[in-house]
Parts: structure tokens; C-alpha cells; sequence
């Protein structure tokens, strides 16, 4: 698991980034600017609950942009992945009157399973 260093006693996994992204994932896909206000939105409630203690918080939150841009980058290599595996079968799908969407999404969560990439 990938963890980003906040400070020298403080770490956050991308993982439990992730799970705070999961809405944002499935009903819009963020652009730069809404990544980075996410983390800087972020950092400003974690540093407001006291929850963290940050040296440079400008480098923080960048980092943060950067992590959730990492995941959305996993997540746009495993669809072309899938795209590529359903074009290898696509005659058989068809034949055989198989939902593309539905193989898709059941490939798709099986890697991202077997990968540890949140969905």
C-alpha cells in the first residue's frame, strides 16, 4: 500500500484517501483544479480537527493532489486494460449475446481486486 509522508510521525494511506473519493469517483471525473481543492480541502479540515500536524502545508497539499491523481491514473490504466482484454474476445461476446458493460464491469473489479486499486 502507498502511504505519503505528512510529517515525520503522521502517515496517510492512499487507500483511506480513496474511500473519502469514492462519490466524487462515480458521478463526475475531477479535473486539476478540482483535485487540488479537494486536497487542500483536506488538509485545511485535518489541520482544523487537529488531526495532523503539517511543516509545510503548501508541499502537503500537493502531495495529497498528487496521490489522488495517482489513483485516478490506476484506475484509467485498468479500463484501458479491460477495453483491451474485451477487444481480444469481442467476436465471442457478441456471439455469445454478452453485455459489453456488464464484462467490463466484472473484469474491472476483479483486477482492481486482485491490484489492491480502489474503485
Amino acid at each position: 500500500m502507498c502511504h505519503l509522508k505528512i510529517v515525520t510521525t503522521i502517515y496517510i494511506t492512499s487507500l483511506e484517501i480513496c474511500k473519502f473519493l469514492v462519490y466524487f469517483k462515480y458521478t463526475m471525473r475531477l479535473n486539476k483544479m478540482q483535485i487540488e481543492h479537494l486536497a487542500f480541502s483536506i488538509v485545511r479540515n485535518l489541520l482544523k480537527e487537529e488531526k495532523i500536524i503539517a511543516d509545510d502545508k503548501i508541499k502537503l497539499i500537493e502531495q495529497i493532489a498528487q496521490l489522488i491523481y495517482n489513483e485516478f491514473q490506476k484506475e484509467d490504466e485498468l479500463d484501458q486494460e479491460v477495453r483491451e482484454i474485451l477487444n481480444k474476445h469481442i467476436e465471442k461476446i457478441r456471439k455469445e449475446n454478452i453485455e459489453y458493460q456488464t464484462m467490463f464491469r466484472m473484469i474491472k473489479t476483479k483486477l482492481a481486486k486482485e491490484r489492491n486499486i480502489v474503485l
